[in-house]
């Protein structure tokens, strides 16, 4: 097995599962990168870098590595797509190797960051600028009704009824775990594909938090926000399953927390 050297501590979580699982594949195959790279088409060095978590890797080459490692290509092509966004959001400029302006591992055009900032940075101060005009307008426009109706002797009252959030409510979340064909299932997904790491949220995430329940480990409240507490079960379940311990759920953590 290669002695890996350790990935980047910048690299986004969803990208780290990707490169781990590819280093996997690339050491069941037992192929060397020279190997990999004759029977690939990508050069050596470009499998040094998808490798390391210093480029992402094409779809095209994330399927070949699927097929020479006997791995399952449904799998590595949904950590790929979520991995592929999370790298979109990066404003780091190209990695070596790469043609200026163009987005790593694709050959796509990327759009200039500079001009893309100063475009969204507009946009947004004309939205602010357009907010802040609306809000003064209603405040004259109500001021003037409270005018005219103190004049009138009236007296203003409230519209909003008693005891009205001011907030809006967020989803709640409900465990109701049972056991269909050999998996528990709690009633908010059925999902074992997602790739969910802290900072995301939904109702995946809520599936997640109650399984842990019922595994024993504590993620927390079941607010369906991946937190610290929920990462902390979730490095406690890979653990006890003998899996990656790095806090992210992914296809072999779903199957441990549905077994």
């Amino acid at each position: 097995m290669s002695r890996w050297k350790g990935l980047p501590e910048e690299l986004d979580p969803c990208v780290r599962q990707l490169v781990v699982r590819l280093r996997r594949v690339k050491d069941h195959s037992g192929l060397s990168l020279r190997q990999l790279a004759a029977k690939t088409g990508y050069s050596t060095s470009s499998w040094e870098r998808y490798l390391a978590g210093r480029s992402l890797p094409p779809r095209e080459a994330v399927e070949a590595m699927a097929r020479l490692g006997g791995d399952d290509p449904t799998r590595l092509l949904a950590l790929h797509e979520v991995a592929t966004e999370a790298w979109g959001k990066r404003a780091d400029p190209a990695e070596p190797g790469t043609e200026p302006g163009t987005e790593p591992g694709s050959g796509r055009p990327r759009p200039h960051g500079r001009a893309l900032r100063i475009t969204l940075t507009a946009g947004s101060v004309a939205l602010v600028l357009a907010a802040a005009a609306s809000v003064l307008l209603a405040v004259r426009l109500t001021d003037g009704e409270g005018s005219a109706a103190a004049a009138a002797g009236l007296t203003a009252t409230a519209t909003t009824p008693a005891g009205s959030p001011e907030e809006p409510d967020r989803p709640r979340y409900t465990c109701r775990a049972e056991r269909i064909e050999d998996r528990w299932y709690a009633g908010n997904s059925r999902t074992m594909m997602a790739v969910l790491a802290e900072g995301h949220a939904g109702p995946e995430v809520a599936e997640a938090q109650c399984l842990l329940r019922e595994a024993g480990l504590s993620p927390g409240a079941v607010d369906g926000i991946f937190g610290p507490h929920t990462k902390r079960a979730v490095r406690d379940l890979q653990k006890r399953a003998h899996l990656v311990v790095d806090g992210i759920i992914g296809p072999h953590t779903w199957k441990a927390l549905r077994e």
